[in-house]
């Protein structure tokens, strides 16, 4: 704050803070806690609410559990609600995107930090922007053409002998969302990553060398332990970002494949219920989040170093 009132003054840092104040109360707080509390009330007519049936219950979190669907597991069946099956799937899913967007960012992001020539790393980072000069629907649809029965890439495959006959890639249950989920969200996780492994110095890795370590040696004692905080906070980000995803679910997904949010969405705006919508809203960030303070617990990642 100091630092504030030394650079912009006070009338200017005054209106910072109030910019910031008005964004986290109208635009985070409140309809959180709209959304907290319309959960828990029916949904009822316009003429009966604030009477006597609108009353506070779990009815609407309890609505997860209806509608059962049967699957089978290495060989035993089993009986399982199918909004749960859909929540869970949501997760397995965000978390193999989460997964394959380290896999690809994180051998650029060393190369960005540690090899690539100085001169050359304001150009890389241009074009790693490019995309995000684009917005998410129309690069979900250049997507969906790509993955088309007659797109490009089965035109490709086929002409290098890859593939034998057209792959319909939009019907292979999640293929499609997962593909477009990580080149949407990659970015995400190059960039905390990049910004850890520079902060590294470079002496640690030369005397590593030559010590005559071998090279995983040296990324598996060395840099990812240093850059822990930044896969941190892009594997939170990704996994929040594809776990709450709606635009490219709706436009990749196959007939077999179903987000948990256009579950949401599907109470949203097909059966109107915002009631029992809120409720499978506030479930979907109530339990992520759960599942990121356990997976920061379990890595021993601190909220103060993914901050940083």
């Amino acid at each position: 704050m100091q630092d504030m009132l030394r650079r912009y003054g006070p009338g200017l840092t005054l209106l910072i803070c109030l910019l910031v104040a008005f964004w986290l109360l109208m635009l985070v707080i409140v309809p959180n806690i709209t959304l907290f509390e319309q959960s828990f009330r029916p949904y009822l007519p316009v003429v009966e609410i604030g009477g006597p049936r609108d009353t506070y219950s779990f009815a609407n979190y309890l609505k997860v559990l209806d509608s059962s669907v049967e699957k089978s597991l290495f060989g035993f069946s089993f009986s399982i609600p199918v909004h749960v099956y859909t929540f869970s799937l949501t997760i397995f899913y965000s978390m193999l995107v989460t997964v394959i967007c380290f896999a690809l960012a994180y051998p650029l992001a060393y190369y960005m930090a540690k090899i690539v020539n100085p001169k050359t790393l304001p150009t890389l980072l241009l074009m790693l922007f490019i995309p995000l000069w684009v917005s998410e629907v129309l690069r979900a649809f250049a997507w969906w053409i790509i993955l088309a029965f007659k797109g490009p890439l089965n035109a490709m495959l086929l002409g290098i002998g890859l593939i034998d006959a057209p792959v319909r890639w939009t019907n292979m249950g999640y293929t499609g969302v997962v593909i477009g989920l990580i080149y949407t969200y990659v970015l995400f996780m190059l960039f905390p990553v990049y910004n850890a492994v520079q902060s590294l110095d470079t002496n640690q890795i030369e005397a590593a060398e030559d010590l005559g370590a071998q090279w995983w040696k040296i990324h598996w004692r060395i840099v990812l332990p240093h850059a822990k905080p930044g896969i941190a906070s892009g594997s939170v980000m990704v996994f929040m970002l594809s776990a709450g995803s709606l635009l490219v679910p709706s436009i990749l997904g196959s007939t077999t494949s179903q987000w948990f949010t256009q579950t949401i969405d599907q109470w949203f705006k097909d059966a109107l219920d915002w009631n029992t919508a809120s409720a499978y809203a506030f479930m979907l960030l109530s339990l992520c989040t759960v599942f990121v303070t356990i997976a920061m617990w379990l890595f021993k990642v601190k909220l103060s170093d993914i901050a940083k």
